[in-house]
């Protein structure tokens, strides 16, 4: 089981835009300078456990296609161990410097809680090990509230206050394994925050409940000294018909409501943002300028299907449109881009699952360097800069720092007595300009 790649015998590395060798990299050169720092630092790559090494292939219409060995073994503890080891030989062989999990990705269900505590704990610290033998890093961990049956009404928005509580044993052993691991940040994805009907459903009190619950975490973040960033992933909906974390400005009016804008961010991605109904960079755009970005989740979403399909970015335009709203924003702090993605369920070899994370990390690369032209040559920031112009001016300044009133703005208008023209807002233009980057 510990080498489950054999046909990958040696670590993927960059050749450059002219290689044939399709297990290799063409635009990730780690060790490039791109506005100031090492790609790598730039891009803070992560691989998820779950997509990568717990997905079986299984779809609503049939079951397993992958016949991953580790997930046909009797003893569950052992078949955790087994799957551990091909993930960090996965990890080794990729290149990639961060990995992610669920506590559930790791470590199987016990028949009691303190079973189920037993058993993620050892985990922990197998992984561990194998982070201080491999160099690998945790770019966080998350706690799975969402697929057994005991939270099919969720977790924090439970009507059950049992549940509830069931739910915070698993976010504080999660974030103390985080704490042990060394993770950058601490993500919660409440799948099943939400709800099926109105029927059965009092909103405000479940609102009420995820934010007593959100505060606890960070109240014990503070406590045992963990310095990650918590993070929330919005999504609007599948599994629950409407979940309460819709998006990223739904998030900002939901946690400044319960006192946490300044302690959570958000972790954003692709695929949910369609799901939304807006674009990826919609999302980035909208919880930069709120001070709530955190890290992305990159994949994509199938446009004819209405459900979360996962796939491995292949838009250069798309990403490179999104990579240049993060770096403007500053770029990543303790975030960065885990591959929340997975193979379909045809891609049945092994290296496939190389061949799906070579082409991700390869888009996102070469969509880092489009942004890093976009921001040197300075050409698109001056024509959105010029045209918010008559802000910077002083009547501008005036209305926005709140030294005129509606009747002053009023009476503005009246002794200029002149009507003023709308400008064109070029965005034919723009289109041509990003795609001569491209």
């Amino acid at each position: 089981m510990s080498h489950y790649f054999p046909t990958v015998t040696k670590p993927i590395a960059y050749e450059g835009a002219q290689s044939t060798n399709p297990l290799s990299f063409k635009w990730y050169d780690k060790d490039r300078i791109v506005l100031g720092k090492r790609m790598e630092e730039q891009l803070r790559f992560a691989v998820c456990y779950w997509h990568s090494f717990c997905w079986n292939g299984q779809d609503p219409f049939g079951g397993d296609t992958f016949q991953r060995p580790w997930q046909h073994m009797a003893d569950p503890m052992a078949a955790a161990k087994a799957k551990a080891d091909v993930a960090f030989e996965f990890f080794a062989k990729l290149g990639a410097p961060y990995y992610c999990f669920h506590d559930r990705d790791i470590a199987p269900e016990g028949a009691t809680p303190r079973d189920s505590v037993s058993n993620f704990r050892e985990m922990v610290d197998v992984l561990g090990n194998k982070q201080a033998q491999t160099g690998m890093k945790l770019l966080w961990g998350t706690a799975n509230l969402f697929s057994h049956r005991r939270f099919m009404s969720g977790a924090a928005t439970n009507p059950n206050p049992e549940i509830f509580a069931l739910g915070a044993l698993q976010v504080k052993e999660a974030m103390d394994a985080t704490l042990k691991l060394g993770g950058a940040n601490y993500v919660l994805w409440g799948g099943r925050e939400g709800y099926e009907t109105l029927l059965n459903t009092r909103i405000g009190h479940e609102l009420d409940q995820m934010g007593r619950f959100l505060n606890m975490v960070v109240e014990y973040k503070h406590k045992i000294g963990f310095k990650g960033t918590i993070l929330l992933e919005p999504k609007p909906r599948e599994p629950s018909k409407h979940q309460y974390d819709f998006d990223s400005a739904t998030v900002y009016g939901f946690l400044c409501r319960y006192g946490l804008e300044k302690e959570i961010k958000v972790n954003i991605e692709a695929n949910h943002a369609t799901l939304a109904g807006h674009s990826f960079e919609h999302e980035i755009a909208t919880a930069v300028d709120l001070g709530i970005f955190g890290s992305i989740d990159m994949n994509r979403g199938d446009m004819q299907c209405a459900w979360d399909t996962d796939q491995f970015p292949n838009s250069i335009p798309e990403t490179a449109l999104a990579m240049y709203t993060i770096m403007q924003g500053g770029g990543f702090v303790n975030g960065g881009v885990n591959f929340d993605a997975k193979v379909r369920r045809q891609s049945i070899d092994p290296e496939d699952m190389f061949h799906g994370h070579i082409g991700g990390m390869d888009v996102t690369a070469r969509a880092l360097l489009i942004a890093e032209k976009m921001i040197n040559d300075g050409k698109l920031a001056k024509l959105v800069s010029d045209r918010y112009a008559g802000w910077n001016a002083a009547f501008g300044k005036d209305v926005l720092d709140g030294k005129l009133s509606l009747e002053a703005v009023a009476a503005h208008v009246t002794e200029r007595n002149t009507d003023t023209m709308p400008v064109s807002g070029r965005q034919e233009h723009l289109e041509n300009l990003l795609n001569s980057y491209i």
